[in-house]
């Protein structure tokens, strides 16, 4: 296929010495900035031991589709546990936090549906739309205005929002989003996969903390950040959650999770809710890294939250970037295009309580110490900000 021998040659034309994601191989002295862990729950013993026991229990063992969990007892109780958590009347566990995203857009979004998503919206919920084979829309980012106009351009239907966005670290305005949703008479779907475990008394995520779950028909989140696991979630109505297993693509011609997942992520939910400690000092480590970034004169875009993106623009101040850094023992993750626009390439510095104070110092001195060898003054994302301010 010359087409196809076109494309890789062109891959390779671009990243011939090693894709730009691709950098040093951490050791273990240095600093894991890349993980979505921001618990530090991945070697918690409490679910270490849940998980071994349904391990240790082989009667437990299934393999069949999604389309047959009414025969899966312990899964219906966490899905009722998920639901339970955030509020919600009833909730489905799908493989992946992105066959969730895809399957629900593709099962409630068609040819006649418009899709309004958020540009920096996870591009499950992108492939999901188009898997509806859907008309897709972009709104610019957190820009109510800007969905507003679209949605009276195009008419009424699906609105798709991250409660916090995965490349910018900063928080939907659901409230300004919910109103036009009303208004303009669409469907809301928030996607919590960075908010849940973080946000709120309990870790509920963002539209349950604010109250708001009477208000939004569908939240999805990615077992993969918080609760350190494979598999997502869909909170929605009973009605919706039993058509679901029946409609969505990926729920029918995949696998169920199996059961010693759905026993880690049982108990992972119980410590969660009981975090509210390790959630105060996520926040206070992620706003004295942020912080003083931002005073070192670093482009930390609209971040809020535990992630904080160095956004240094073309892949060539990227990559230097992350020589930069990993050459002094800090690993962030680099994120380029498909994942952010085109010369918007940025390294994602993801904080974690597991971080010790020691790390954080160290961490924002490498920072300062490489400033004049990366000189993120002259960064063009950074005079975006300035000329929009």
């Amino acid at each position: 296929m010359p087409a196809l021998a076109a494309r890789i040659d062109r891959h390779y034309a671009q990243y011939g010495d090693g894709h730009i994601t691709c950098g040093r191989k951490p050791g273990p002295d240095d600093i894991q900035l890349a993980t979505n862990d921001y618990l530090a729950l991945t070697r918690d013993g409490r679910i270490l031991e849940s998980q071994l026991g349904a391990l240790a229990t082989p009667d437990q063992e299934v393999y069949m589709s999604g389309v047959f969990v009414q025969y899966l007892e312990a899964q219906r109780k966490l899905e009722r546990q998920f639901a339970s958590f955030v509020g919600s009347e009833d909730a489905v566990i799908c493989q992946s936090g992105f066959s969730a995203n895809e399957g629900l857009i593709q099962s409630i979004a068609d040819p006649t549906t418009p899709v309004y998503l958020d540009m920096f919206a996870h591009a499950s919920l992108w492939q999901g739309a188009r898997a509806a084979q859907a008309p897709a829309h972009m709104f610019r980012h957190n820009d109510v205005d800007h969905l507003r106009s679209q949605v009276r351009q195009h008419g009424p239907g699906v609105v798709v929002v991250d409660s916090i966005y995965s490349i910018s670290g900063d928080v939907c305005r659901i409230e300004d989003v919910l109103d036009v949703c009303e208004e303009e008479g669409c469907t809301l779907v928030v996607d919590e996969s960075h908010a849940i475990g973080i946000l709120g008394e309990r870790g509920q995520g963002l539209v349950a903390s604010l109250g708001l779950g009477d208000r939004v028909p569908f939240r999805t989140f990615s077992l993969s950040k918080a609760f350190v696991g494979r598999g997502g979630v869909i909170c929605a109505s009973s009605r919706f959650v039993d058509y679901f297993r029946y409609e969505s693509w990926p729920a029918i011609f995949s696998s169920v999770i199996l059961p010693w997942d759905i026993a880690r992520f049982a108990r992972t939910l119980e410590v969660i809710q009981d975090a509210t400690e390790s959630r105060r000092r996520l926040f206070r480590l992620a706003d004295q890294v942020r912080g003083n970034l931002i005073d070192s004169g670093y482009d930390v875009s609209t971040s809020q939250t535990q992630i904080i993106p160095l956004v240094a623009g073309p892949e060539e101040r990227t990559k230097q970037l992350r020589d930069a850094l990993e050459s002094r023992g800090v690993f962030g993750s680099v994120f380029c295009a498909p994942a952010t626009p085109r010369n918007r390439s940025l390294v994602r510095l993801c904080i974690n309580v597991g971080l010790g104070d020691d790390d954080v110092v160290r961490l924002i001195d490498v920072c300062k110490q490489i400033r004049p060898q990366v000189q993120p003054e002259t960064w063009p994302s950074l005079f975006r900000h300035r000329n929009s301010g």
